[in-house]
């Protein structure tokens, strides 16, 4: 009876490891390059599904998939936005990165790049909407590919493992892996929706100061 179970379970979570991880990897690379794809709601959720299963290593599994597809992502992007500064007329990679950058954030970039050199891009990919404005203050300084890549490794791990962890609290919390999901997304969105909040409630206060 439970050789029968477990055959029965091994073959499901080596199929959704099959089909899962590839496409978990694809939409990394993607929200990489076009920032709309919710990457570490995404990591955390498929955490808890990995924090669910009794196959060995799945977390590690995981770990590695996520980390790797943040730094190809980060890498093609900066070489894009590399290209495009090379470029007479730039290039539409460019001008996406610049548009998503505001000025105010762009200045803090620089600053924090000209103090901490390119350690600062692990605390980039750390904070919110933090990555585009260092990847472009990175840009303007003219920063090779190579030493990018250097301080991308690091970022890309630490990014992997904090929103890995996210998942493994919500998993652990709820017997359902369904529930661990929903409770790791809503996480990561409220992490992520923060400093947005904070800037405009500094906006609103300083309106009302002025």
């Amino acid at each position: 009876m439970m050789l029968a179970s477990v055959a029965q379970v091994v073959p499901t979570e080596a199929t959704q490891q099959a089909a899962g991880y590839p496409t978990l990897f694809l939409l990394i690379v993607l929200g990489a390059l076009v920032p709309v794809v919710p990457t570490g709601a995404l990591v955390s959720s498929a955490a808890v599904v990995a924090f669910h299963q009794t196959a060995p290593f799945s977390l590690l599994l995981l770990f590695g998939v996520a980390s790797l597809a943040a730094f190809l992502g980060d890498i093609a992007l900066y070489w894009l936005g590399r290209r495009g500064m090379h470029s007479k007329n730039g290039s539409r990679w460019l001008e996406a990165i610049r548009s998503r950058a505001p000025r105010e954030r762009l200045e803090q970039a620089q600053d924090k790049l000209a103090d901490h050199g390119v350690m600062v891009l692990v605390l980039s990919r750390l904070v919110p909407a933090g990555r585009i404005p260092v990847m472009l203050a990175c840009l303007m300084a003219k920063m090779p590919l190579r030493r990018f890549a250097r301080g991308d490794i690091p970022a890309c791990l630490a990014w992997a493992v904090t929103y890995q962890i996210i998942g493994i609290l919500g998993g652990s919390l709820f017997k359902e892996p369904w529930q661990g999901v929903v409770a790791a997304i809503v996480l990561t969105v409220a992490i992520s929706a923060t400093p947005a909040l904070w800037r405009k409630v500094r906006r609103l206060a300083g309106s009302q100061h002025a």
